[in-house]
């Protein structure tokens, strides 16, 4: 597993997409957690599970043709999210602490609404495989200085107390496959909320596994 610095401009670029409804997801289950991801206290998680990597807030399987790497603060050099990298997309994952009889979901819909206006970019919300999602095109400037569009589609995913909020680039933004290798690996995510309390919103802690490795990457 690779662990890096994220970059200011270490983004999936996009073709411009008018807002849509995510192909396959067709119309959200009565529980869209049915099939994953998990919290803790719905599975039985082995401490020497080898094929999972420990990131404390979050337990992740590895599967072949799926990297993990970790984005860490520059500053303090704690981790804020996870990527998984695959041949046709990526998947961003931020957990966060949620109330436990009310979602947060519809308020960090509108939040992220309003900070792509005002990056100059639009958002719209589509119907997800987890519900209502939120599909955005944000201007980027890439590597080689050019001006570009980032297209994503965000879903929220409610579990008991906490919020996994899941950013789609690539393949998975416009077209959810339940066969595909990042659809999988998300839905074997074990969220680990703990039992401390926290404010709703609040990220939820992410640590470095053993054998990571760091990498600095240039712009």
């Amino acid at each position: 597993m690779r662990m890096r610095r994220k970059a200011k401009q270490d983004d999936h670029l996009e073709e411009p997409v008018e807002p849509q409804d995510v192909d396959g997801a067709g119309e959200a289950a009565s529980d869209p957690r049915a099939g994953g991801p998990w919290d803790a206290s719905e599975v039985d998680l082995e401490e020497d599970d080898r094929s999972r990597v420990d990131l404390g807030a979050m337990s992740i399987k590895g599967r072949p043709g799926v990297e993990v790497r970790l984005q860490a603060d520059e500053a303090s050099g704690q981790i804020q999210a996870v990527m998984l990298v695959a041949e046709d997309g990526a998947m961003e994952l931020r957990p966060f602490a949620a109330p436990r009889h009310e979602g947060i979901w519809d308020d960090v819909r509108a939040q992220l609404a309003g900070e792509a206006s005002r990056r100059g970019g639009k958002a719209a919300e589509v119907e997800g495989p987890y519900g209502t999602a939120l599909q955005m095109v944000l201007p980027v400037v890439t590597p080689d200085g050019q001006q570009g569009q980032q297209a994503s589609t965000v879903h929220g995913i409610a579990g008991p107390r906490w919020l996994l909020r899941v950013s789609t680039f690539g393949r998975p933004a416009v077209e959810h496959h339940e066969d595909g290798l990042l659809e999988q690996v998300l839905r074997d995510i074990v969220v680990v909320r703990g039992t401390e309390p926290m404010s709703p919103g609040e990220a939820l802690p992410l640590v470095m596994p053993s054998g990571a490795r760091r990498i600095q990457e240039s712009d």
